[in-house]
């Protein structure tokens, strides 16, 4: 197999020069990214509380049953 050569021809640029975009760094969105994960996760836990603590006044089992077993996924550790 014989070898390929690769020749290259430079050509002066003559448009109009483009500006690179400067994007946040990665420790400032990371910890932006936590710091939403973690409202959010204390948000749908109280409202889920909330929710199981109406269907205990109201005497609905099935409805309680069925939030509960969503609420577990809140209570691991």
């Amino acid at each position: 197999m014989k070898k390929q050569k690769t020749t290259y021809q430079l050509y002066c640029y003559t448009g109009k020069a483009m500006k690179a975009k400067r994007d946040a760094p990665f420790e400032l969105k990371l910890s932006a990214q936590l710091l939403l994960d973690e409202l959010c996760f204390n948000w749908n836990k109280q409202k889920l509380e909330s929710a199981i603590n109406e269907a205990i006044d109201a005497g609905d089992r099935e409805r309680f049953i069925k939030l509960s077993e969503e609420y577990r996924h809140y209570i691991w550790e």
